[in-house]
């Protein structure tokens, strides 16, 4: 494998050696895999530290609730050039200490992800950046299986030999009725081949972990100790919406005050703050930066109002994430004046701005029942709106921010996402990486374009069989990694149908759950697959997401159902592991054959998971959503599966509110025999009826996001798919294809497009 330096390996043993001399008093032969791994960890944080800062005239701003960077130690050694040399002075592969790391809890999906691939692409592009996020104790929740229920409890991830460092940066952050004090965390971002940028990440210096009682509860009351505890905290009381409302203030008034500061301390002059700076708002979490800033250049700066919002305008741009209405944030004034009664000044005279120039309430800040449209002031008082998929964006073009288009045309633009390739590759596929390096050179290591020459090999049996080899490798892989982490024995010859993401109804895990009772029940009667199928499932339901978690419940309902059937279970399997985070995506996407993203046509911004897949040589089914058109165009009608109804047929059901379940349910006996088995006998005897028949009435009385729509579609075209699989030269041509096909969905590209044609760094 290719990588970025050569360290010479005696000065490699030798700098190892000082750190576990240095932490524990001895060497590396006597030292324990924990020792080890601290002593790694902190030569790999001295080695980044050596590494040169990427400088420029102007910086790129990100910020983010959320972001999910996975383990950090082989990224980074990979990045430095140092894997393979490392485990040759270690003796025993690094995998061995990454699986030591506890995994930062920063992140929870897709969102987060995307963050952590862009500052790595920033990085590797050499554009002067940093990310700017919130530094959580205990993350979104570590996930627990009790009773085929999911709990949650504490993901403790600090640790005393930890990746952030401490450093002198000190803020005051005013709140309506108290200040806290803040203190910066950093953690080095290294480019492939390039510079260090750096992630900020804030805390509290009060924050009390014993807060925490059973569980994930804590009294959302007390601020000052509580307010870096958890991301996302239950926001179904008054006071967990007034606890995110301090967490994104907190996050905002920092990155304002590092921001204004770091350009002071540049010799800037702040009327110029556009020439210097960028910002990117990533999803509407960190609106308030808008109005914080505007304050701090008035009120601090000597900025005429006007001024402020002028410079400000020019400065920010935002990123939408969602189609979905209620992921577009509302705050009530009421809430904003008992947290940042600050600001309320401020978005009051912005509100009145827009008001004075348009009549139409849709595009107003505060609308009915005095809600604050956090999405409409980065509208209005940003300077760029991007969607995240070429489909994502012509629908809010054209309907959810149809108005807001035709007001600012010049400010909308796509940037499709993209993905850190080569951590889904170097990282987690070793073997593949090895193999395309062999085949094709290493030229698409810096330019994933030159994945293309791949094609050339789509005939060649000897190519073909590698990469089924690889496949099969990973597959015993995560087969081993099952057997000691869950306790399921896989078979590898079976057929890998995966699905992971975030559980939501749109996504439609529930609908991948009906398919396999329907498989279930045609098992039973007689009719068996050719080949065994392996389903698995990784999510996390938010706490207060009620149907979330029973579509979990019924998920493990089928897994204790089936894997205990010995009639079934030789065909059959289902596992939903427990705790899904980036270090099990790292297992389960290079093991992958078929790669589930059927969320509701219109409904998915884009997907990122579904690049990962692809690139590991895995074969879509899909509906036609986010990025999943992209792909399909990429890489043609033979080398994806598409099923179900369309976006414009979707949201015409939406329009004139005809979509009911019922009719599906009593026209179809396959459809109404699946969702039955929920409330069945076998179902209720091993499940919890108040979780199950709740979930079917879910599905009869409302399916808000269409399951049923699309179920006998996506039966018909899924039973395709695995018999397709027994087609081995077909599917090996197709796997290749996916793989030579997902270069262009490499986050290089996607920051090449944000840096030409937004931020300009």
């Amino acid at each position: 494998m290719t990588t970025t330096a050569k360290m010479d390996r005696a000065d490699l043993a030798a700098r190892l050696t000082a750190w576990t001399e240095k932490l524990y008093g001895k060497s590396i032969p006597q030292s324990t895999r924990q020792e080890l791994y601290d002593s790694v960890l902190s030569l790999t944080k001295e080695l980044l530290g050596e590494r040169p800062r990427i400088s420029g005239t102007k910086k790129v701003y990100y910020i983010s609730m959320e972001f999910l960077l996975g383990r950090l130690l082989g990224d980074s050694l990979l990045h430095l050039g140092i894997y393979e040399e490392l485990e040759e002075v270690l003796g025993f592969p690094v995998s061995e200490l990454e699986e030591t790391e506890p995994e930062p809890s920063l992140g929870n999906g897709g969102l987060g992800r995307l963050a952590a691939c862009f500052l790595d692409s920033i990085a590797s592009l050499g554009i002067p950046g940093a990310g700017i996020g919130l530094c959580y104790h205990f993350g979104l929740f570590r996930q627990v299986f009790r009773d085929d229920l999911q709990t949650a409890e504490k993901d403790t991830w600090l640790e005393q030999q930890s990746w952030i460092r401490k450093t002198a940066v000190s803020y005051p952050v005013p709140f309506g009725s108290k200040t806290v004090a803040s203190r910066m965390y950093d953690i080095d971002v290294l480019g492939w081949g390039n510079g260090v940028n750096k992630l900020h990440l804030f805390d509290i210096e009060t924050v009390d972990e014993s807060l925490v009682e059973e569980g994930i509860r804590f009294d959302k009351k007390k601020v000052e100790k509580n307010l870096t505890l958890f991301l996302y905290p239950d926001d179904s009381d008054e006071a967990g919406n007034l606890l995110r409302i301090y967490q994104q203030y907190f996050m905002v008034s920092n990155a304002a005050r590092l921001i204004l500061g770091e350009m002071k301390e540049a010799g800037h002059d702040l009327h110029k703050l556009p020439l210097h700076a960028v910002i990117q708002i990533n999803d509407t979490h960190p609106t308030m930066v808008i109005p914080e800033l505007i304050r701090l250049l008035t009120e601090e700066e000597g900025f005429s109002m006007e001024e402020a919002i002028d410079v400000v305008s020019r400065t920010c741009a935002y990123t939408n994430h969602t189609i979905l209405a209620e992921a577009l944030e509302k705050w009530p004034m009421k809430y904003l004046r008992k947290v940042v009664p600050q600001l309320v000044p401020i978005i009051k005279e912005l509100d009145a701005r827009v008001r004075l120039r348009f009549d139409d309430p849709k595009v107003q800040i505060i609308g009915k029942g005095r809600k604050v449209h956090m999405a409409h002031i980065d509208i209005h008082y940003g300077f760029s709106v991007n969607g995240v998929a070429a489909l994502h964006t012509e629908i809010l073009k054209n309907t959810e921010l149809r108005p807001f288009y035709q007001i600012y045309p010049e400010k909308f633009n796509n940037k499709t996402n993209g993905i850190t390739f080569r951590r889904w590759l170097f990282s987690c596929n070793q073997e593949l990486t090895r193999l395309l390096t062999d085949t094709i050179g290493d030229g698409y290591q810096t330019n994933a374009m030159e994945l293309e020459k791949l094609l050339a090999f789509r005939e060649d049996e000897k190519i073909l069989d590698a990469l089924a080899a690889v496949k099969r490798k990973k597959k015993e892989d995560l087969c081993a990694y099952l057997a000691r982490k869950e306790g399921v024995k896989l078979n590898p010859d079976s057929i890998f149908d995966i699905q992971v993401k975030r559980l939501h109804e749109y996504k439609r895990q529930q609908m991948n759950a009906l398919y396999i009772i329907h498989k279930y029940l045609e098992v039973k009667a007689g009719k068996k697959p050719a080949v065994p199928i392996s389903f698995l499932f990784g999510a996390k339901a938010a706490p207060a997401y009620v149907i979330a978690q029973d579509i979990i419940h019924l998920l493990l309902v089928l897994q204790k159902i089936i894997n205990h059937d010995p009639e079934v279970s030789p065909y059959l399997t289902v596992v939903m592991v427990e705790n899904y985070n980036v270090s099990y995506a790292e297992k389960l996407i290079p093991a992958c054959d078929v790669s589930e993203q059927i969320s509701l046509a219109s409904k998915e911004a884009s997907g990122t998971g579904n690049m990962k897949f692809m690139l590991n040589g895995a074969v879509t089914l899909g509906t036609m959503d986010g990025a999943n058109v992209e792909i399909h165009d990429l890489v043609g009608t033979d080398n994806i599966y598409i099923f179900g109804k369309d976006s414009e047929t979707v949201m015409e059901h939406y329009a004139k509110a005809d979509y009911v379940p019922k009719d599906y349910y009593e026209d179809s006996p396959v459809i109404r025999e699946a969702v039955d088995f929920l409330v069945g006998k076998q179902a209720l005897a091993v499940g919890h009826p108040e979780n199950l028949e709740r979930l079917h009435q879910e599905l009869l009385r409302k399916d808000w996001f269409m399951t049923l729509l699309d179920l006998e579609d996506y039966i018909k075209v899924k039973d395709k798919v695995f018999e397709d699989y027994r087609n081995q030269p077909k599917w090996k041509r197709m796997s290749l294809v996916n793989i030579a096909k997902a270069g262009y969905f490499s986050s290089d590209r996607t920051i090449e497009e944000y840096n030409r044609d937004i931020w300009k760094a």
